[in-house]
């Protein structure tokens, strides 16, 4: 008889449990908060620090994508880690990380330390995202771990609901200023709103030091895994583990499940040999990792770190556009909830194709209403070529520059987008036409090249090259590459392209919201859980760092409607592999599913 079904589980402390899940939640919170806090930042963190530090926008490609960066670098020794010092203290030391990444971040005074503030945010989340779903597949019951995973997942939604109101208040405040700046001289009022962005982004990230000391502390009161100790040939400590979460005929018969697991896997100098591609293991291996890098491949985390970005530029105005972004994170938190209800009583394969075949819809919609807007853009790149002075370009738009570049008067404010190189180095610049802080475009050599790094010039001693060298680009020529000036959609599109955004979001959190956790730490047999579940986590966060990491530069040069219309066929793939590759794990015990494989 397995423990779920024992009658004495109805018996179980409660108390431990709730408080399990509740820090376990809170690691989800911090999940969360680190994927979501960026949206509401990034157009502040744009506007000020472009101007002040003369970012381009693959550097703040690269401040979005540090996140993720970090989570790669970190998921590489998340198991070896959990492993060595035990679960429990593994996730102190990713709150601790996270907390001490808030100040680094908010009183940042260039690129370097904003940087590094954003990968130690990720170092933090990645560790967060193995072992804290690791620790609860671990110490909680067959019938309580799809609850418990779907609550991780809750929690994480709720962290981005939280960063999004965040986004939203200082929106708020940053329309006041701007509306409060009006009566001012035109330098009077970029000073203004400078400081009011300024201040909003710093604040955001200020805002989210208190879940993390919550997290770091609250996790040092946790009791380790039962299977870490049984594994450290700690019996009484791992039975004293299981009996703070369950009743004692329960943990009894648990315990002898995992003697019995022990027992039956290779020992000695065989489990030395036992690696992820050995034969018993490769399947369950490379299925769970192709689950997590399809997961990033929808495009969910580069939707929810731009989507502020995303629905201005589909016709959402200002904190129109914050209102709709907290909108969409309440609704994610809404259907986690449907998700926890469903997810041990529909099962994991049902709810992913579910929630998979949604996102290709989803996704191509919003390609569709991008590709509409964006077909009605004019190239204007021969007249920003003949502004070219001194390898530069000033550039005002005002009605004048607006009617020498084709566009009618009083027409739609309009929105122009420029992509240029200096020798090997690109970037793309857009304004707005009726943006006050932003009035005039410039394009300068120091907006787009870059002093030489430590790291390139340690590679080209190598005579290795991966990264453009600077000496190319302070002789070269300004080329414009592209140029598209058209009408900034109204505020109908911008809702349209909101509810195929809703429709997005909703369907990922029904689906792989939930079941990519389950995967990541019910697939992979107890012998490599921990290490198995670091390299999917890496392979999953890799895919998501390339993805956010060349978001920017793509839809300058090509446009929103691209990386829809990627992210909707990388989606049928997935909904392909939940339907024939994915075996259902439904109340089934660990030890069941491993014994599926084998």
């Amino acid at each position: 008889m397995h423990a779920a079904t024992l009658p004495g589980a109805a018996s179980a402390p409660a108390w431990p449990i709730r408080y399990l899940l509740f820090i376990a939640g809170m690691g989800g919170l911090l999940y969360g908060i680190d994927v979501g806090i960026i949206a509401g930042a990034l157009p502040y963190l744009e506007a000020t620090a472009k101007e002040a530090w003369r970012l381009s926008a693959q550097q703040l490609s690269f401040i979005v994508a540090a996140v993720l960066l970090g989570s790669v670098l970190s998921s590489l020794f998340a198991g070896a880690i959990a492993d060595a010092i035990g679960r429990r203290w593994a996730m102190v030391l990713s709150g601790a990380l996270f907390t001490a990444s808030i100040p680094l971040i908010a009183l940042a005074d260039g690129y370097l330390p904003l940087l590094l503030g954003r990968l130690l945010q990720g170092v933090s989340g990645g560790l967060i995202g193995v072992i804290v779903p690791l620790y609860l597949a671990e110490c909680l019951r067959a019938d309580q771990r799809g609850r418990g995973a779907a609550l991780f997942q809750l929690l994480l939604t709720i962290g981005l609901v939280a960063a999004a109101v965040i986004g939203l208040l200082q929106a708020r405040t940053v329309d006041a200023a701007a509306a409060a700046a009006q009566a001012l001289s035109e330098a009077a009022r970029v000073e203004a709103l400078f400081a009011a962005r300024d201040h909003a982004w710093r604040s955001i990230f200020w805002m989210c030091l208190t879940p993390g000391l919550v997290f770091t502390f609250g996790s040092a009161l946790l009791a380790e895994s039962p299977r870490w100790l049984m594994r450290r040939g700690r019996t009484d400590a791992a039975h004293r583990a299981l009996l703070r979460t369950r009743a004692p005929a329960e943990a009894d018969a648990e315990l002898r499940d995992m003697q019995a697991a022990a027992r039956s896997g290779p020992t000695g100098g065989a489990a030395a040999s036992d690696r992820l591609l050995s034969r018993r293991y490769v399947l369950p291996f490379l299925l769970a990792c192709l689950i997590l890098a399809l997961t990033q491949a929808t495009g969910i985390n580069s939707v929810l770190a731009y989507v502020v970005n995303i629905l201005n530029q589909a016709g959402l105005p200002g904190a129109t556009a914050n209102a709709a972004d907290v909108g969409l994170k309440v609704l994610n938190a809404v259907m986690t909830v449907v998700a926890v209800v469903l997810v041990d009583r529909k099962g994991r394969k049902f709810l992913l194709m579910l929630g998979s075949g949604g996102i290709v819809l989803a996704l191509l919609a919003a390609g569709l209403l991008f590709h509409q807007a964006e077909s009605g853009q004019r190239d204007v790149r021969a007249a920003i070529a003949a502004q070219v002075r001194d390898d530069g370009v000033t550039l005002r738009l005002d009605d004048a520059t607006l009617r020498a570049l084709g566009a009618e008067a009083g027409e739609a404010p309009q929105l122009l987008t420029v992509a240029y190189r200096y020798g090997p180095f690109t970037n793309v610049a857009t304004r707005r036409s009726d943006d006050a802080g932003l009035p005039v475009l410039h394009i300068r050599r120091a907006d787009a090249v870059q002093e030489d790094s430590v790291i390139g010039a340690f590679f080209r001693q190598l005579h290795l090259n991966p990264f453009a060298d600077p000496a190319d680009a302070r002789t070269a020529p300004l080329r414009i590459e592209r140029a598209q000036l058209g009408a900034v959609p109204p505020p109908s599109h911008g809702w349209r392209m909101t509810a195929a955004i809703c429709l997005f979001v909703a369907s990922f959190a029904v689906g792989p919201g939930v079941c990519v956790w389950l995967a990541l730490s019910e697939l992979m047999p107890t012998r490599i859980r921990s290490n198995g579940m670091s390299v999917a986590l890496l392979v999953n966060q890799f895919v998501s760092t390339v993805i956010a990491a060349v978001f920017l530069p793509t839809v300058g040069q090509h446009g929103y409607a691209v990386m829809f219309f990627f992210w909707a066929g990388c989606t049928v793939l997935y909904f392909l592999t939940a339907a024939f590759l994915l075996p259902e794990t439904k109340g089934k015990t660990l030890e069941e599913i491993e014994g599926h494989f084998t």
